[in-house]
């Protein structure tokens, strides 16, 4: 069956159909993974977004029931060059296009997808939609055009977990984490860490977190605009010079926002497994996975005592940073991967070691002015 990919500048792809039948809108972007589509699909921080990969062969490992990153595909749609038409892993249970099917994901193969990732490279990542029902490009043109735009959209009321509920049932250290879209792959990590992780909506307030006793508290990654949640912005704030703080992704745009910085929007983003980051305190390069489109301007947090831990290589961009004073720290990438490579599992043991220095400090002791 014909489907076709519309940008909404006017950009048009016309190729074949796979998974299931029907229209997505979102913002396309593309991903620079070689595998881990699975990973991919089902990472909340995808949510709003129409992904596209740039490597070229999609499928050929099936989908199986352990590399999941959430209970289901997020991704609003998914573009490829090629679709294997067959499967083959010890793991797999279905194929790629069978699980598209059974979460009603429009995807779209073979077209350009060089050609694609070369216009958002030029033009920027933008609204965009995949049709198997609508193929004629004007009337499709305006609902493209009439879809939301990721700029002061807030995603997180769509992926947050309902209730506050107990990943882990032992652990030395105990672990509050906030879910604005959580990775499991986090979760595992902070639990194969020793960390009694309990797991809490994104409305959580500040109060009911700290009568819970953490020794620390998480960030999760999450989709959409950070600037959009001052609700939960206003949370963390609260939360400071209370705990040691450990931020992902979206949590470390929220814990710049929190400190008075300001966030904003990157031109087409990173999405890949495979971007160099300088960890400025060692200045070792660590070869990392990322998913964001927001960026946080360090320039905005002058004064504040925030000193930048990590740079991207590609752009200079902010990749990471400590506060000077307080146990607070984040990451603007990946370090538990999935998929990707695990240069930056450090930074799990560094959430350890501050929550164990922290132990036993009075928090006046900890005050700050930002």
């Amino acid at each position: 069956m014909k489907a076709i990919l519309l940008l909404e500048d006017g950009f048009c792809l016309v190729g074949e159909n796979f998974g299931a039948e029907g229209e997505t809108l979102g913002e396309v972007v593309f991903n620079t993974s070689m595998m881990g589509y699975q990973e991919i699909l089902t990472d909340p921080s995808y949510k709003g977004q129409i992904v596209t990969m740039t490597y070229p062969l999609i499928g050929n490992y099936g989908v199986n029931e352990e590399d999941v990153e959430s209970c289901r595909i997020w991704a609003e749609g998914f573009v490829v060059k090629e679709k294997s038409t067959i499967y083959s892993n010890w793991r797999a249970k279905i194929s790629l296009d069978d699980y598209l099917k059974k979460h009603n994901i429009v995807g779209i193969s073979s077209v350009d997808t060089r050609a694609l990732t070369r216009h958002i490279r030029l033009k920027g990542a933008m609204k965009g939609g995949i049709s198997t029902v609508d193929l004629n490009k004007e009337s499709f043109l305006k609902k493209v055009i009439a879809s939301p735009s990721m700029l002061g959209r807030d995603l997180i009321p769509e992926v947050t977990c309902k209730n506050i509920y107990q990943w882990s049932k032992t652990g030395k250290y105990k672990v509050v984490a906030m879910d604005f879209g959580a990775k499991l792959n986090i979760l595992r990590l902070l639990e194969a860490h020793d960390c009694l992780v309990t797991v809490v909506p994104s409305t959580t307030k500040a109060e009911e977190i700290l009568k819970m006793k953490p020794d620390g508290l998480f960030l999760s990654n999450g989709p959409g605009d950070p600037a959009a949640l001052g609700y939960i912005i206003e949370e963390i704030k609260k939360m400071l010079e209370q705990l040691p703080i450990f931020g992902i992704c979206l949590g470390h745009q929220l814990l710049g926002l929190a400190f008075g910085g300001k966030t904003y929007k990157l031109k087409f983003g990173h999405h890949g497994a495979n971007h160099p980051v300088m960890n400025l305190e060692t200045r070792q390069v660590e070869i990392t996975a990322q998913n964001h489109g927001f960026n946080l301007d360090m320039n905005s947090l002058k004064g504040k005592d925030i000193e930048l831990t990590h740079i991207n290589l590609y752009d200079k961009t902010a990749e990471g940073m400590k506060h000077k004073k307080l146990p607070v720290f984040s990451v603007q990438y990946h370090p538990e991967a999935s998929p990707g490579p695990h240069d930056a599992n450090y930074l799990f043991q560094q959430f350890i070691e501050i929550m164990e220095e922290n132990r036993g400090q009075k928090t006046e002791d900890r005050k700050s002015d930002f």
